[in-house]
């Protein structure tokens, strides 16, 4: 994620990337790339009074990697996450790119919403090299045998490269099939 950031800054400016990370993790994925000190959400300017804590919350160089929100837990980033998208124009939604167990859990959790009728935005699974034929071929059997109503199936969409991925964003439909359900802003 450090190099996509990267690059998205250097062509589009630091307000382009706005990465929300649980504490937890900033003191586990930390590397010499994190040093600008944040409190609480907040960048500080690295004051004595702040230096006991911007040890422990060192994150990445805003001009050079974005914007880094501190939260204090996964649910809390995962509203974050969703309340930016869902707050974006026509076009925006999900794009899953290749990761792991964290990355399946908030993509199926989307997945999900979008099928509860909690949102309409697009998600598209960018496939590079193949990474997500299992999952695709999932989805099928689960359409096969029953789990998944066949329009649902198309909830996710694949995309091969990054400019499919933002036209598929930018098509993106919402599938016939998905509940109408009322939720309520509680």
């Amino acid at each position: 994620m450090g190099e996509i950031a990267k690059t998205l800054v250097s062509l589009s400016g630091p307000d382009s990337v706005h990465g929300i990370i649980p504490e937890a993790l900033v003191r586990y994925e930390r590397d010499p790339n994190y040093t600008s000190a944040h409190t609480n959400g907040t960048q500080k300017d690295g004051t004595a009074e702040d230096e006991e804590k911007a040890k422990q919350l060192a994150v990445p160089d805003e001009n050079v990697f974005g914007r880094t929100t501190i939260v204090k837990d996964m649910h809390t980033r995962k509203l974050m996450m969703a309340q930016e998208v869902l707050a974006g124009g026509p076009g925006s939604g999900f794009i899953a790119m290749s990761g792991g167990y964290g990355t399946m859990e908030e993509l199926f959790e989307t997945v999900t919403w979008n099928q509860l009728g909690i949102h309409d935005k697009g998600i598209v699974l960018l496939n590079i090299n193949g990474f997500y034929d299992g999952i695709l071929q999932w989805i099928q059997n689960s359409i096969k045998e029953g789990f998944v109503n066949q329009a649902n199936g198309k909830i996710m969409v694949e995309a091969k490269n990054p400019e499919d991925a933002i036209k598929a964003l930018r098509e993106y439909k919402v599938s016939e099939a998905v509940l109408k359900l009322k939720w309520s802003d509680e």
